[in-house]
């Protein structure tokens, strides 16, 4: 175990001076700001010494020494220029090993490629692209075997959600190709600065033990999850009607594929969407 010395609110707000840094909503710079929350976060994902951590987007790197306080090694992503290259001095002056830390200056919807091999995905993500980056992640990085993300609440239960409840939507489908979710508690709004106007959550992943299809498969599947969302509370048949030419063969197929023609998009698993992609494929 290591002595890294995890930094508190005056820390966080003396670095953001020093960099001129105003925390921006179109960036979602919420810094947390308490230590607790933050060991909260390590202690939800199951982080061990033995794990190589990526994390989205540091900022300041409350989350970032946490993580790396019990030994993991750390690959950051961020895409603020000053924050990246602070990152890792503020990680040399609290106590953070040489090589434990490295930093990536990228936007983590294009990064594809991460040194260290890492396994464990942990996050705090702004509203506008945390569910596009948790998806890139997960099609780019099979390694990642599970991890939590901090998101809005809103997000977050939409993320988790299974089929038949009112939230359920293409996001959960989507991330259910990937493994299981589940929420992995609350956060305080007053543990961030500035403090948001909506409430946060962790949301942890496992990734399932084998790929449900192929990259063909997903990208099928993905396709049909988005027409069956378009319109919610939409019969599939009506859906799907333009894209397969017409209610009656659209019909058709749903019944090759096992699903029937009046169910909801709401309704099905991910695995009867990919039986969909599989009878739409077959009928070209």
């Amino acid at each position: 175990m290591s002595s890294v010395r995890l930094l508190g609110a005056a820390d966080i707000r003396r670095l953001a001076a020093d960099l001129d840094v105003t925390p921006t909503k179109k960036l979602g710079q919420n810094f947390v700001v308490d230590a607790n929350t933050v060991r909260k976060i390590v202690h939800a994902a199951r982080v061990t010494g033995n794990d190589r951590v990526v994390e989205i987007g540091p900022g300041l790197g409350s989350l970032t020494l946490a993580i790396l306080d019990v030994g993991a090694s750390v690959t950051a992503v961020e895409i603020d220029r000053r924050l990246a290259a602070r990152l890792a001095r503020t990680a040399a002056e609290r106590g953070v090993p040489d090589g434990a830390l490295t930093v990536i200056e990228h936007d983590a919807m294009t990064v594809t490629e991460l040194p260290g091999d890492p396994n464990v995905l942990v996050a705090n993500l702004p509203y506008n692209i945390s569910v596009p980056v948790l998806l890139h992640f997960m099609e780019t990085f099979p390694g990642l075997g599970r991890g939590v993300v901090m998101v809005q609440a809103e997000v977050g239960e939409r993320l988790a959600a299974g089929p038949g409840s009112k939230i359920y939507g293409a996001p959960s489908a989507k991330a259910a190709w990937y493994g299981s979710w589940r929420l992995a508690g609350t956060v305080s709004r007053q543990v961030f600065w500035p403090v948001p106007n909506v409430d946060s959550v962790l949301v942890g992943f496992e990734r399932a033990d084998q790929p449900m299809g192929t990259e063909e498969d997903r990208r099928e599947t993905f396709r049909i999850i988005d027409l069956a969302f378009q319109q919610r509370r939409k019969m599939l048949r009506q859906a799907l009607a333009r894209e397969l030419g017409g209610s009656a063969a659209a019909s058709e197929l749903l019944e090759a594929a096992g699903v029937a023609p009046t169910a909801r998009g709401e309704e099905l698993e991910v695995a009867a969407f990919l039986r969909i992609a599989h009878a739409v494929r077959a009928a070209r």
